[in-house]
Order: structure tokens, then sequence, then C-alpha cells
């Protein structure tokens, strides 16, 4: 096999080190730096490290640059599968998938957690609370007071519970021989252990993201598919119950979460011309919502372009009335282009979350 170049026609095996030049073949063939620790056997901070390393030899900018890269300069082939240098270790090493981790904790809804399948009994809520933390906090190491300043916030508790709490986790959330499998303790405090579990927020955020990314690409259909499995995540109330500052936090960062994919789902919908989809979950928005102006105007748009021209003026009168009443504020801009729009019988309006400058 030809010696591997970079793009400036050095050879790579004289710029990165061995695990280096797998971390990129890794990082080239798509997999995040879970499966790339997971596939290589070394800590997920050292995959951070690596790819650090690389971004700075090679003068990379990000992640993004780094996935070309690894195409531009021959280490993955487009079409015939990944390959790795031939100074490297036995080929498809890296490139072989991360087993899936067999232990699933959703936040989406009150906490839950699974292995196999089966549900596992997490403990009381505030033993919950403590394993919600590391949940969200999944790539840093979590030390002891943050774990009571989050979960007890100012009614700190007379012992040091931390511990027990932690050693009965791992007990219950044990999937191999060892029981500091999930959890892991260094000097700092405690973490997951990388590529051990899966959490739904991080699925919610790769589909967050694939959202944007068909956005950009003209592609509102796909944005809205992605918009739709990114909602069917949640089960209720994020963290549902849990006691404390973190899980209070959190719950109204997640509940916000949703309220802005559905947005953005509904958005798209509407601008494909699905206004009669999209009116029964807008209603729902804007009951729950009633004071949401860019909610209101996405249900006026959508029963106007439904024929029902009147139940669009009175969702206006009414949203008007409230932000009087509660707010003391006359509708926004947005609010106001829709209803003229609706008034002078416009067949192309703008749409409702974007504005002109």
């Amino acid at each position: 096999m030809p010696t591997t170049l970079t793009t400036t026609g050095q050879p790579i095996a004289g710029l990165l080190t061995h695990q280096e030049r797998d971390v990129l073949h890794a990082v080239g063939c798509g997999l995040r730096d879970a499966e790339i620790a997971a596939a290589l056997a070394i800590p997920q901070d050292a995959v951070a490290g690596h790819l650090a390393g690389i971004r700075a030899k090679l003068g990379l900018r990000d992640r993004a640059a780094a996935i070309v890269h690894a195409f531009d300069c021959g280490l993955v082939v487009p079409g015939h599968g990944p390959r790795r240098p031939a100074t490297g270790p036995a080929p498809g090493a890296a490139a072989r998938p991360a087993r899936e981790p067999r232990l699933r904790i959703s936040v989406l809804g009150p906490l839950r957690a699974s292995c196999d399948g089966q549900p596992v009994d997490l403990g009381h809520l505030r033993q919950q609370a403590v394993l919600a933390a590391l949940a969200l906090c999944a790539h840093r190491t979590v030390s002891q007071q943050e774990l009571r300043d989050g979960v007890w916030g100012m009614e700190q508790p007379i012992t040091n519970v931390v511990p027990v709490y932690i050693y009965r986790l791992r007990k219950n959330l044990r999937i191999g021989d060892g029981p500091d499998s999930v959890i892991q303790r260094d000097r700092c405090g405690y973490r997951l252990a990388p590529g051990a579990v899966t959490v739904d927020v991080a699925r919610l955020e790769e589909l967050v993201t694939a959202a944007g990314a068909a956005e950009r690409a003209g592609e509102p259909a796909e944005a809205v598919r992605a918009c739709s499995q990114a909602l069917d995540l949640f089960r209720g109330e994020p963290l549902a119950g849990l006691p404390g500052p973190f899980a209070e936090l959190e719950r109204l960062r997640l509940t916000e979460r949703r309220t802005t994919l559905a947005q953005r789902k509904l958005d798209g919908q509407l601008r494909l011309g699905r206004h009669s989809e999209a009116i029964a979950e807008l209603w729902a928005l804007a009951v729950a919502q009633p004071l949401n102006e860019p909610v209101a105007a996405m249900l006026m748009r959508a029963l106007y372009r439904s024929g029902r021209r009147a139940d669009a003026l009175t969702v206006f009168d009414r949203t008007r009335r409230r932000l009087a009443d509660e707010l003391g504020v006359s509708p926004g801009q947005i609010l106001r282009r829709t209803h003229q729009m609706i008034l002078r019988g416009c067949e192309a309006g703008p749409g409702v979350t974007r504005t002109t400058s």
C-alpha cells in the first residue's frame, strides 16, 4: 500500500503518532469519541486529546475538517470502506463499530434505566438525582461537592452520603464483573464510564444537529422528520419529580428545548404547505403557552391557509387581550404582520418564525 500523505504532500507517518493515525482514521470513518475509545481501548478523554493534537499538527480547524482531511489524504476511501495506513495496527480495528451499550438511561421524562431491556431499580429520589447529574454531565467528572450542591442545594446532608449513593448505584447498574463498570471514580469525583451507557439526551442532540443540517441543505421534509424523532424521545416532563437545583434547571432547559423543537417542526410543516396537519399540535401548544406570539402567528397562518379565516382572526384577538391583560404590552411585529396578511387576503405571507430585517 502506498505511503499515506497529508494534503500538502508530507507523509502522515512523519507528523502523527501511531495512535493519532488510528484516531484520525476512526474520525474519518464517522465514529464518535465514545466509539473510538471503545474500539481503541483508550479513555474517551485521550481521544479528545489526540484529536486536538492532530488538529494542531495538521492545521485543521475542527472535527469536520479532520474528516475531510482523512478522505483527502487517502486515509479513508469513499465507496470502498475504510482503510488504514500501512504503518498502523491491523486493518479494520478502529473502523469496527463499537458494541451498543447494554445500559440505557432516559431523562426525558421520569428518570429510567434499563439493562438489556429490563428496568433497573434506581433507589429513592435523591439517589436518582445523583445518577441524573452524572448522566447529564456524561463527558466530564462531577465532584462530590458539585453533586451535593446540585442535589441538596442549601439543605446539605449532615453526613457525606454521596459515596453511599454511588456504591448503591454501582451495585444496581453493574453490567460486567466489576463494580466500577458503569460509574468510575478519580481524584476529582465521579463520571459514567465512556461507552458503557447511552443517554437519550445524546440522541436528542444528534437529531437536533441533523435537523439543522437538513435545513441548511434545503431539505425541509428531512428537517421535520428529524424534529419529530427528537420530540418522540420525550415521555413527559423531563426529570419529573427529582429534587434539587440541578434537576430543576435541567428540567427548565429540556422543557424549553422541547418547545423550541416543536415550533421548529411546525414551522417546517407550514413551509411545506402541510397546514391542516399542523393545526392540532399548534392548538395544543397555543393553549399551553398562550403568550407565545410565534406560536400564535403559526396557528393563525395554518388556520388561514386551511380556509378558516375567522378562526385565525379570533386567535389574534385572544392573544392580543392576553398580552394586554397579563403583560401590559401590545402584539409584536410577527403577530401584527401575520394579522395584516390575513386581513389583506395575502396568499403568500412571510414565514412566522423568521422576519426580514
